[in-house]
């Protein structure tokens, strides 16, 4: 069996939605799909019950953060990252080369790789495409990511060119050393497409990474500044030349507004922490719009969060009961709005599925769309 099956259950007929299902070493995964964020080998403030308990199918990690801290000769002895986090289903890990250029102090980027110092201590490092294939082997992920340079926004034509074509050549040597290692056999390789917000280059990505070839293809370099409208342009630029018989992850994209447009033109997988971010900070989703918990208007509200939820934070608890527990710093509300927010953005994902299914989700955007936008939910 191949690291990596992709089999495609359903297009809509109306636009480019697709509905598919991905067979990976650790489980099957129904696209589109919204995939929790674990850093650092766990999703803030959640357990692997609560994991299970939103449906979640598959998470990230980030290589970076994982060399750094426990280092990959602890994750080794642990038998990797799976066993190391008591784990059972799917994983993905990022190469971290996101994290090398917005964390790490004085970063040095050549064609060679990337000269960091770590975010932690300060010690020095040094990442090549060659290291952070490594990196991820040992970590043992289901899919991994090529190590690419996610280019600066705003950046001229000229260096958004040189990034992308220096992370096309990253994407090459990844390759090389994913099957010298024999990873092939057991670990899917993503190639990374980049070129900023122009359509030229994104084309230019695409068609280089389709010509040496992956089990499966990311979108990356937005969420980094630019307009909702120049993102969308990215996913229209590049996503229409990745092979229909792969995946295609489109990274770090997550309100869900921006979800519906991705899905709407044939993207299959997602993340992002903003959900978790936001949970932490009194933000929560809901069917009519952004609701901010802080707000003093649901000190005495002992409604549901969400009515048309069926997540057990609505199930069981009243919006004054969140507020307090937001108001008092109690450990439980990081918890409870976590566990609501990954709840609601994997169930969009699982609603968008459906929707592609029966032939509507056209009109399953549009609806959703209205109600999202309809009032001021309290932010």
């Amino acid at each position: 069996m191949p690291p990596l099956s992709f089999t495609l259950d359903a297009l809509d007929p109306a636009c480019a939605a697709r509905a598919g299902r991905i067979e990976l070493s650790h489980g099957a995964v129904e696209t589109p799909v919204f995939m929790p964020v674990g850093t650092q080998a766990t999703v803030k403030a959640l357990s692997r019950e609560d994991l299970d308990t939103i449906g979640a199918k598959i998470i990230l990690a980030n290589a970076y953060h994982l060399y750094l801290r426990p280092g990959t000769k602890v994750l080794e002895s642990a038998g990797g990252l799976h066993r190391f986090m008591s784990w059972d289903r799917c994983l993905l890990t990022d190469s971290g080369g996101f994290q090398v250029f917005s964390l790490a102090a004085l970063a040095k980027v050549t064609p060679e790789g990337v000269t960091f110092q770590s975010h932690l201590d300060g010690s020095k490092h040094m990442l090549s495409p060659e290291k952070a294939t490594d990196v991820q082997i040992s970590i043992g992920a289901d899919i991994i990511m090529c190590f690419d340079e996610c280019t600066a926004y705003p950046a001229s034509h000229e260096t958004a060119a040189r990034s992308m074509r220096m992370t096309v050549d990253w994407a090459r040597r990844c390759k090389q050393r994913w099957i010298e290692r024999g990873a092939d056999e057991c670990q899917a390789l993503f190639g990374i497409v980049q070129g900023s917000t122009f359509e030229d280059l994104r084309r230019e990505s695409a068609a280089a990474l389709v010509d040496t070839g992956f089990p499966g293809y990311a979108i990356g370099g937005v969420s980094v500044g630019e307009s909702k409208e120049e993102m969308i342009k990215a996913v229209e630029s590049a996503a229409p030349l990745l092979p229909a018989d792969r995946p295609r992850y489109l990274m770090g994209v997550g309100p869900p507004e921006d979800i519906l447009e991705a899905v709407e033109r044939g993207v299959d997988m997602f993340d992002c922490v903003m959900p978790t971010r936001n949970a932490r900070n009194g933000s929560l989703f809901t069917s009519r719009g952004k609701l901010n918990i802080k707000n003093s208007r649901y000190i005495s509200d002992f409604g549901p969060l969400d009515a048309a939820c069926g997540c057990p934070v609505c199930r069981t608890y009243s919006r004054a009961y969140l507020s307090h527990l937001y108001r008092a710093g109690e450990l439980l509300s990081m918890r409870l709005n976590t566990l609501h927010n990954l709840f609601f953005m994997v169930d969009l994902a699982a609603n968008c599925r459906r929707a592609i299914i029966e032939g509507r989700f056209p009109a399953f955007k549009r609806a959703f769309l209205e109600s999202y936008f309809s009032e001021d939910a309290g932010s």
